[in-house]
């Protein structure tokens, strides 16, 4: 773990809120848009209880044995290797499942005993029965905006969760958490966020996914290197966004405005 704090802005309450899940023993479910800044509380969180974080970035073939644990042959013998999630249970870690619904519904199956007061793992291929340690904690986020209603949480699934929001900083403060993470002046940091303010509201015409806070800082970390701040613009901030070339178009207006 490292010896500094992973450095984070609180917005309102989340740090007390989190903290208090954590010594109640309940699970935290982090909602919000990519790039709002959900992994960079965790680790900030697991370093200020003193916890090891284990970070799985779940996806389609993400299995039940990923997270668990499998079998594995070495030489002449076959032995047991524990998953992610078995090694933070065994551990006392906090566990941090990201973007969660990208897992398939059968295997968020094996988490749900470890989400209620058993707070237990059933290992059925080794027959044991772990209890978590106090310190262990689950933590999952996901994107409700973006998922497709087939790939969203069961409410058996949600329910079990202790729910925080995320959404992109306020201006002044997204503006100051730009400028500390890439160095650039406040003045730019601020001209960046107006730029992402302005894309944001293209999604009333078609546009996916609006810049998150960790784009802006990419953006400024190039501009910090150098690089002129309309072309950091358009490689880190605009085209990773879109191909359409009238929402593209579109973007580079702001960014001509603005900077």
């Amino acid at each position: 773990m490292p010896s500094k704090s992973p450095w984070y802005l609180p917005i309102g309450r989340e740090v007390e809120v989190f903290r208090s899940c954590h010594a109640q023993q309940l699970p935290v479910m982090l909602k919000g848009p990519t790039g709002c800044g959900k992994t960079r509380f965790v680790e900030h969180m697991a370093h200020q209880l003193g916890r090891p974080l284990i970070t799985v970035a779940c996806h389609d073939d993400l299995s039940a044995s990923d997270l668990t644990g499998r079998f594995l042959i070495r030489g002449s013998e076959t032995v047991w290797s524990d998953g992610p999630l078995t090694a933070a249970v065994r551990a006392g870690a906090i566990c941090y499942l990201d973007e969660v619904v990208e897992a398939r519904q059968d295997t968020l199956v094996v988490i749900h005993p470890l989400t209620d007061d058993r707070r237990i793992l059933p290992l059925e291929k080794t027959g044991e029965l772990l209890e978590a340690l106090a310190s262990f904690q689950l933590v999952i986020s996901y994107n409700p905006g973006y998922q497709h209603a087939l790939k969203d949480l069961k409410p058996s699934t949600r329910q079990r969760f202790v729910a925080l929001e995320f959404d992109f900083p306020p201006p002044a403060q997204e503006a100051e958490i730009v400028a500390h993470e890439s160095r650039v002046p406040a003045a730019t940091a601020r001209a960046l966020v107006e730029v992402a303010r302005q894309v944001r509201r293209l999604r009333d015409q078609g546009l996916a996914e609006g810049p998150g806070t960790r784009v802006l800082v990419s953006t400024g970390r190039l501009i910090a290197s150098g690089i002129a701040p309309r072309q950091a613009c358009r490689t880190a901030l605009a085209n990773p966004l879109t191909d359409d070339p009238d929402l593209l178009a579109a973007i580079d207006d702001f960014i001509t405005q603005s900077l």
